[in-house]
């Protein structure tokens, strides 16, 4: 197939390719059939959307994608439970894990309560001193002072921490994957046990969560008693979504459509905090929660104090909110020196060892609570499943990021099951373990072999998938709201790529810490404006930097920006070549 625009090695290496022919015919019969634009077409041809399922898939409602919550093992005893201890004034505590997931997860629960004139005890484990999940002495501490625990986003592995409770009540709301046996607890409720179906594995466990509150609502409906409203809820389950890498199919594309409409409102002060000190000054959209949200309320856990996020979440207060906002932000940035370090550290290890199969990078003192994001950039720069373990007194805690099509999570279980790992487990797109110094060469070697199957059969893995090709002028306010009708986008749903033919570099300057702001202009158009998130740390930036007055072809996906009281469109520039 001849590469899209004859572009075979762009300024970061990647060949260009456009839809088949198959599905490319799909888009213009679906176009013809609605008279949706192509560019809207395209997006749904993707997906596999027909002529008469197009007007559903465009307006999609939460009430008929949301599944029966009972579908799920031990839900109804899950709900039962929590209405009995609010129906009782019992004494609740919330064990959540450290990332955007658990505090989301955790500030729903909080929400519920507080709706209810209930209280609960928030506990969330110390990164470096605790680790991940559930531990003996902090569940033995709950359970002396709580008649009932709720561990969210974490918990389904935590058989030895579990058992420490004593008696006391314990539920898990969770969705990493589960081993042969479950803790012991009085429900387990996570669509990826072992003996459930995996038809809802894709929810985050915040997804989880508030399937759960539905199913509580409905026993406080069969009681009598007044049930919360949970349509306010879906803010904080649509940032947990994207933040997590959660697939947007299914119910998740609901949540989040959902949320980011009921987070535009603006009224959860944690939220609305974030996205002030974020200088966010549009609509919310799956980037910003993915890419500007997210970080900063994972700061609190990967560099501070564990807490900060799901607090800033939960709180009911603008003033607290503003001030926790303020400490997530600082942290952050802490997080992103601390980050820059390690990241120049992993790539060169990987770079001197040529990996084609796994990335992997270890090092001794490189803060745990960064080698996830690492793993992440990694995983951008080599398009491999990425590990990076730091190194502290003989062993390595590491944090993995996958690739589409390599269940990254279930290889590192395997890993566990082998004894060349001490611990570790997650879902397909993120993992964690804990490895001695001494073994890991020889994990990382045989994790290789586990995934290199899954990895062998994504073929043209590196290339770049472009949707169609645009004029600059055509890139209006109007098409992008028809597009983001088909969103929201991201893991597993992912947005347009356009490219746009022969354009002359107006102007080029950094901004930030290390992106690009450009403008590209064909004659008797506007320019198209365009920036390039971490451009500096990639081929693109410094290619483009002093580039001005030469010609490209341009790719990456459009977004809609409100500012003054108007809207206008601006592209987020993926790749480039020369013409």
């Amino acid at each position: 197939m001849t590469a899209f625009l004859n572009v075979e090695s762009s300024l970061t290496g990647r060949r260009w390719v456009s839809p088949d022919d198959a599905l490319i015919r799909h888009a213009e019969g679906l176009s013809q059939a609605t008279d949706l634009p192509l560019a809207v077409a395209r997006i749904l041809a993707e997906r596999g959307i027909s002529a008469e399922e197009a007007a559903g898939y465009l307006a999609p409602t939460l009430r008929e994608m949301l599944p029966d919550p009972l579908c799920l093992k031990d839900m109804a005893q899950a709900a039962e439970r929590l209405v009995a201890a609010v129906t009782g004034h019992e004494r609740i505590a919330i064990f959540a894990d450290y990332d955007v997931d658990g505090g989301a997860s955790a500030a729903l629960l909080i929400d519920w309560l507080r709706r209810q004139g209930r209280k609960a005890t928030l506990y969330v484990p110390d990164r470096i001193d605790e680790g991940y999940g559930p531990n003996a002495p902090a569940i033995t501490g709950l359970a002396a002072k709580h008649d009932l625990i709720v561990c969210v986003d974490c918990g389904t592995l935590s058989h030895d921490a579990l058992a420490a409770a004593d008696g006391t009540d314990v539920i898990v709301l969770d969705h990493h994957l589960g081993g042969e046996t479950l803790p012991p607890a009085l429900a387990v409720v996570n669509p990826n046990r072992q003996d459930e179906d995996g038809s809802l594995g894709h929810l985050c466990a915040a997804g989880v969560v508030f399937l759960t509150l539905v199913q509580a609502g409905r026993v406080l409906r069969d009681q009598g008693l007044p049930e919360p409203p949970l349509l306010p809820l879906l803010d904080l389950v649509a940032l947990a979504t994207v933040a997590d890498v959660a697939p947007l199919t299914g119910v998740n594309r609901a949540f989040v459509r959902q949320g980011l409409a009921i987070m535009a409102r603006r009224e959860r002060p944690g939220l609305v905090a974030l996205s002030d000190i974020s200088k966010l000054d549009t609509a919310p959209s799956s980037f910003h929660l993915g890419f500007m949200l997210g970080p900063r309320i994972n700061a609190g856990g990967r560099v501070g104090k564990a807490d900060l996020g799901a607090r800033c979440l939960s709180s009911a207060d603008p003033a607290e909110a503003a001030r926790l906002a303020e400490m997530l932000d600082e942290l952050n940035r802490d997080r992103r020196a601390i980050e820059a370090a390690v990241r120049e550290e992993a790539l060169s290890q990987v770079e001197a060892r040529g990996d084609t199969t796994l990335s992997w990078a270890a090092g001794e003192g490189w803060h745990p609570g960064v080698v996830g994001i690492v793993a992440a950039r990694v995983k951008e720069r080599t398009n491999l499943p990425s590990v990076v373990i730091g190194v502290e007194g003989g062993t390595g805690k590491g944090s993995a990021r996958s690739v589409a099509g390599v269940d990254l999570g279930r290889a590192v279980q395997r890993l566990a099951a082998e004894g060349l790992i001490e611990k570790g487990g997650g879902h397909r797109m993120a993992a964690g373990l804990t490895v001695a110094e001494a073994g890991i060469a020889a994990a990382m070697q045989r994790l290789a072999e586990i995934i290199e199957p899954e990895l062998a059969i994504r073929s043209g893995a590196n290339d770049l998938r472009i949707s169609g090709l645009l004029e600059p002028a055509a890139a209006s306010p109007e098409l992008m709201e028809m597009i983001e009708a088909a969103g929201p986008f991201g893991q597993s749903s992912p947005a347009p790529r356009f490219a746009f033919s022969d354009l002359v570099l107006d102007s080029a300057a950094t901004m930030g810490d290390g992106h690009l702001r450009t403008a590209f202009r064909v004659a008797g158009q506007k320019p198209l404006e365009a920036v390039i998130w971490g451009a500096m740390s990639s081929p693109l930036g410094p290619a483009l930097l002093d580039a001005r007055g030469q010609r490209f072809h341009i790719a990456g996906k459009l977004e809609l920006s409100h500012w003054g009281g108007r809207s206008r469109v601006r592209l987020r520039l993926d790749d480039a070549a020369r013409v």
